[in-house]
């Protein structure tokens, strides 16, 4: 589907599914900002932000998470990014990691959400694989989509669907005008606190590494292919 039809002009049956109490999910974030902060800037309707963000027209803060810590780093990393044909890796840039944390979360309340994870969910929002497909400057239409689904399902919390960049894990984002401000808890002594420094660099690669992808740090003796170097 190319998204060329307003979403507000079909009558939808969204799908709800249930996120339990003492749920645990991974986030990558700005280590500026707490693991369980939503995110509060209201992107541009028509440019920026990503798939799923509260825009001008619908100004929810929000915050993206994951099933699993690979998948919480690739659904941030992996974006767009091609394999290198020398190495057949996928090489990510310090810059994406310097400033960054991965944090353990777990819900303090059950939490429902629209289930975007079949095609038959899909289907119940009028949508096909576009939905979780499209990038870039498409963005825009994947976010007019998500505010009628919270239009036409005032009573969920957020969405859920398989990562595209580590399926059949899970991706979802929730939404903070709709969760209690203590739905999610830090695991203390969960995560990587500092994805740039030698050991966070190092246990992120090693969690990469299936997927065939490697931060290529900045300091010498550390082998993206091989997984450490001196500074493990």
């Amino acid at each position: 589907m190319t998204g060329t039809v307003p979403p507000s002009s079909y009558e939808m049956t969204p799908r709800r599914q249930a996120l339990p109490r003492g749920t645990r999910l991974w986030r990558t974030h700005k280590a500026k900002r707490r693991p369980g902060q939503f995110n509060p800037v209201s992107v541009d309707p028509h440019f920026g932000g990503n798939r799923f963000d509260g825009t001008s027209y619908d100004p929810y803060p929000y915050l993206y998470v994951a099933d699993d810590a690979a998948t919480a780093l690739a659904e941030t990393l992996l974006r767009s990014l091609e394999f290198d044909v020398g190495t057949g890796m996928r090489l990510i840039p310090y810059a994406a990691v310097k400033d960054k944390s991965l944090s353990l979360l777990r819900t303090r309340c059950e939490l429902t959400l629209v289930s975007l994870t079949t095609e038959a969910d899909l289907a119940a929002v009028c949508q096909d694989s576009w939905l979780l497909e499209a990038e870039g400057e498409r963005y825009a239409k994947t976010r007019r989509w998500a505010s009628e689904i919270r239009v036409q399902a005032p009573d969920t919390a957020g969405l859920i669907w398989q990562s595209r960049r580590n399926r059949p894990r899970l991706a979802l984002v929730l939404f903070g005008d709709r969760c209690a401000e203590d739905a999610l808890a830090e695991e203390r002594g969960g995560g990587i606190p500092d994805l740039g420094s030698p050991a966070g660099v190092t246990e992120a690669n090693r969690l990469l590494a299936p997927l065939r992808a490697a931060i290529v740090p900045p300091w010498p003796g550390e082998n993206p292919l091989g997984g450490g170097g001196g500074h493990c």
